[in-house]
């Protein structure tokens, strides 16, 4: 970890010792696909999905730029256990919609409940005495193969006009998991396909999908509940991604060590080297951006393209050392061939896409509305 990467107190120790560990397991939890019960447990205990729970529930009310900075330090040992790291308190954040009544449902025995999330809208939800009957399928759900709770996004008939989108709540044990994540990286995520059938969801368990976008927030005040997605959509996503470009690296050096080298090989190491370090450097603008608390649309946008670009950079940066590190680094039991795979894979999701994240936001800041 770079000497200018100290973790605040709060998750500093605890993410160290979780990206220790979870450096022992990452090859076989990229064999098995699977995250082994030991690390699932260590994310669990370090805080990551107590994170932004509120301190009424003892949750700790953390900062992004705390957060992202942990994810990062995880990513450098393992990127799959960082991404679910990451996205265990992003989720929690998301949950935070939900009625107070909802919030004891999930957190009145204790904040450290592990929700995953399915963001994509799918399956459609009725009404039904006091609640919704839900049915439906949702792929690409990181974390459910252990979380407690999963929140999906469903279609609802609307009053008058066009349907609905809320999202809902439920409980482990309510849905059935298949097994479809196939992905060449990131394999440990365990980013399965959930299935419900007429599951039964009560009202304080659901909350309309456009509070979650906009950021108003009907039932905390917490700063960190308040926030629009737009504004940290990218940030969920990057982190990881930017804590695995850095463990590659270290991956390269490790190979590269001791052996003669050329010019070409100096130069490449050189300028990812440079790549890691700046888009570290967006993704750090990002979280404290947030943490000021004085978003705008411009500020928003920014973020956007932060994120985008950041993953940009580090695929290019963990490209660079793949060539530099030539045939010697790609062994099947090396990690630089797993960072890889799991950089390309991770960088491919949706929200780390110019065309659906920052394009038409950005570009409508920087030069105005279209003539």
């Amino acid at each position: 970890m770079p000497a200018d990467m100290q973790l605040d107190p709060g998750l500093a120790g605890a993410a160290e010792r979780v990206r220790i560990l979870a450096s022992r397991h990452a090859g076989e939890a990229d064999r098995t696909r699977k995250l082994s019960p030991e690390v699932v447990a260590a994310i669990r205990e370090a805080g990551f999905a107590r994170h932004f729970v509120a301190a009424r529930w003892g949750g700790s009310e953390g900062s992004f730029a705390e957060l992202t900075r942990a994810v990062m330090a995880v990513g450098e040992g393992c990127p799959a256990t960082a991404w679910c790291a990451s996205l265990s308190a992003y989720s929690a954040r998301f949950a935070s919609h939900l009625p107070a009544e909802g919030h004891h449902a999930l957190w009145g025995a204790g904040p450290d409940v592990v929700v995953a999330t399915a963001l994509i809208p799918s399956g459609k939800a009725v009404r039904t005495g006091g609640g919704w009957r839900l049915s439906g399928t949702w792929h690409y759900v990181s974390g459910v193969d252990f979380a407690d709770w999963t929140l999906v996004c469903a279609a609802v008939p609307g009053p008058e006009g066009p349907p609905e989108l809320r999202f809902f709540a439920l409980p482990s044990g309510t849905y059935g998991v298949q097994e479809t994540w196939d992905s060449v990286g990131m394999r440990a995520t365990g980013s399965h396909t959930l299935v419900a059938d007429g599951v039964l969801v009560p009202e304080h368990l659901s909350f309309a999908r456009a509070d979650m976008l906009t950021g108003r927030n009907r039932d905390s005040d917490v700063p960190s509940h308040n926030v629009p997605f737009q504004a940290v959509g990218g940030l969920t996503f990057v982190a990881p991604v930017a804590g695995a470009a850095a463990g590659a690296m270290n991956a390269a050096v490790a190979v590269l060590t001791g052996k003669r080298r050329t010019h070409s090989v100096e130069l490449q190491v050189t300028r990812a080297a440079a790549m890691v370090d700046a888009a570290r450097h967006l993704v750090e603008q990002n979280a404290r951006t947030i943490d000021e608390r004085g978003l705008t649309a411009e500020l928003m946008a920014r973020n956007e393209r932060n994120a985008v670009f950041a993953a940009e950079l580090l695929v290019e940066s963990v490209g660079l050392a793949v060539a530099a590190s030539g045939s010697g680094g790609l062994g099947e039991g090396l990690p630089l061939q797993r960072f890889w795979r799991d950089v390309t894979s991770a960088a491919s999701h949706v929200a780390l896409k110019y065309d659906t994240a920052a394009r038409k936001n950005y570009a409508a800041v920087l030069l105005g509305p279209e003539a």
